[in-house]
């Protein structure tokens, strides 16, 4: 039996393709994303004084928080779907595995700064405020701030340059967004110890590219 039939006698096989729904995971996270900034920029104050006063009474604010992280990793991992499927055979070895690296290694960095946070608001339930209590407290804080502030937005920051250099080589993005890119990472690496609001540069500029990857599927769809 030669090996064309074989392969005609087994089960039809069909190249996979990017759903063009897909496309709006990147709308999804930016709006998740930017409510959990948000609620953790407006509840948690980021000295350390009165650490245990601001869990006690802004818990809720920072359960809600945790509870929409998942879902808005969920939608991260399908944005970098879309934007490499967009690559097609444009896509390069090295950028690419810059841009893969640092958008797991965010997504990774915001997980753990959730998961820290979501132990904060559950060990208050119950436990008297003793000063080991409040060391506590103060420790899980520091470690969220660092995490989700210096680790996770530097990743972001990356991800965007990286972004932002393959579509500059390959043409595949207009030069306003690139250029758009680079001043977004910029402001989160750099200005975003400044102040804490910068950054949401990050959620804004994944719902422009979201955006244009719409727009785009749409006029081809059409």
């Amino acid at each position: 039996m030669s090996t064309s039939s074989v392969r005609s006698s087994g089960p039809a096989l069909r190249q996979l393709s990017t759903p063009h729904a897909a496309a709006l995971a990147g709308v999804v996270f930016a709006i998740l994303f930017g409510v959990i900034l948000v609620l953790i920029r407006a509840n948690m104050p980021e000295g350390v004084q009165d650490s245990s006063a601001w869990l006690n009474s802004q818990r809720g604010g920072i359960k809600v928080a945790t509870v929409m992280m998942p879902f808005a990793g969920i939608s991260f991992l399908w944005f970098i779907g879309v934007v490499r499927d967009g690559f097609g055979r444009f896509e390069d070895r090295f950028f690419s595995t810059v841009f893969l690296g640092s958008g797991l290694l965010f997504l990774a960095m915001m997980f753990l700064a959730t998961a820290v946070a979501a132990g904060l608001a559950a060990i208050t339930n119950g436990i008297v405020d003793t000063a080991a209590h409040v060391e506590v407290i103060n420790f899980g804080k520091m470690v969220l701030l660092a995490a989700s502030k210096t680790y996770a937005l530097r990743m972001a920051a990356v991800f965007m340059l990286a972004l932002a250099t393959i579509w500059l080589k390959t043409g595949l993005m207009p030069r306003w967004l690139v250029v758009l890119s680079y001043l977004a990472a910029l402001a989160v690496l750099i200005v975003s110890d400044v102040s804490m609001w910068i950054t949401m540069a990050f959620p804004v500029w994944v719902l422009v590219v979201s955006a244009l990857i719409l727009a785009r599927t749409q006029t081809a769809t059409s």
